[in-house]
């Protein structure tokens, strides 16, 4: 076995159906009296039921996250917080809440406690991003990552199934990065295979599951299933370095306003074939994951068959950005098992582009 170096994360982890009803006593567990709510606009009621579970532990509910978190609305949310006197904040939601959350802690120190209710697994990571300027600039601190973290699979039972399609391959995304980052190590492979393939199995069920008479079990197995495996794949992310799909969907999402988890979603299958022949051991432990031969192929089957987009086109980008895209993805390189070759990452984007199959 090669040598290697392992990093614990510090952090608390409630996990099982109906564990929402823990939510005061962890609030107790952090010595915090004053929580502010964060949600999107569109997750307002649960933030609402969130406050309601809180009582007069609740200093207010903040419901302006948005994707990529603009800088402008970390510091309205970090201003926010000091007024109402919030001593921790909740986060309920997926990787918009999260990350919002993430940037008020960078800023105040604040301990968060999230609540995911997709599979985004960002709440398993010290890692940060916030966008000003068009560009979204990443980072990592031990201070952004939630102190506790409530995994309650009934809170995702209402989560749209195409969401929850391209949220579950946005986990899978930070795992197979893992697999082959420059400081993998044999802990965090664990996590990924095992992650990778609970998504695997979970994702084809909650697809399936509006349109066949499920028994709510299996459906709650489903989504428990999809809630580790994103607990696994994130805390892979939040102990191993991120490569070339994560550069690229940082450029799409921040430079171009792309959805977060439908990008990723697109990107993977191509950035998996890119660097297969330059890291074929995590290629294969992907496959066997996904039941496939070819992990590019595995997960851009597990994406289409699912019902999820596969082109970027089909998601807000124009073929005219493409050279825009792989000019600032050649910036600022992440580490790679394959060089960066810009010829080779434009048919990358192009083929992403269209929706084309990877070829192996």
């Amino acid at each position: 076995m090669k040598s290697f170096v392992y990093n614990g994360q510090a952090g608390r982890v409630v996990f099982g159906a109906g564990s929402l009803q823990y939510l005061g006593r962890e609030i107790e567990a952090l010595g915090a009296h004053k929580a502010l709510v964060l949600s999107t606009p569109e997750q307002r009621a649960s933030a609402e039921m969130i406050a309601d579970l809180l009582g007069p532990r609740a200093a207010g509910i903040f419901d302006r996250a948005v994707m990529h978190v603009p800088v402008e609305t970390a510091r309205e949310a970090r201003a926010l917080a000091r007024q109402l006197g919030a001593d921790c904040a909740v986060a309920i939601g997926g990787g918009s809440t999260t990350g919002l959350g993430k940037a008020i802690a960078l800023d105040s120190g604040l301990p968060i406690l999230a609540i995911p209710t997709t599979y985004a697994g960002s709440e398993m990571t010290p890692i940060y991003g916030i966008t000003e300027a068009g560009m979204k600039k990443t980072g990592k601190d031990a201070r952004v990552l939630p102190r506790t973290v409530i995994y309650d699979p009934e809170l995702t039972l209402g989560l749209p199934v195409g969401m929850s399609v391209t949220s579950g391959i946005n986990a899978i995304a930070h795992a197979a990065e893992g697999l082959y980052a420059t400081d993998a190590n044999p802990i965090m492979d664990l996590m990924a295979k095992e992650g990778i393939a609970a998504l695997g199995r979970a994702l084809p069920v909650i697809a399936q599951s509006p349109v066949r008479a499920e028994p709510v079990e299996a459906v709650l197995q489903a989504r428990s299933d999809a809630l580790y495996g994103a607990w696994l794949c994130g805390t892979v992310l939040g102990n191993v370095g991120m490569a070339l799909h994560h550069k690229l969907c940082h450029t799409l999402g921040g430079s171009f306003n792309l959805p977060h988890a439908e990008t990723h979603t697109i990107v993977l299958p191509h950035a998996l074939a890119y660097n297969a022949a330059a890291a074929p051991q995590a290629m294969q432990h992907i496959a066997e994951a996904l039941n496939g031969s070819s992990a590019a192929q595995a997960v851009f089957d597990l994406a289409k068959n699912n019902g999820a987009p596969v082109a970027l086109g089909d998601v807000g980008m124009k073929e005219a950005d493409l050279d825009r895209a792989c000019d600032i993805a050649m910036q600022n390189q992440y580490p790679n098992p394959r060089p960066l070759e810009r010829d080779a990452i434009r048919q990358l984007l192009q083929d992403a582009f269209e929706g084309a199959r990877p070829r192996k």
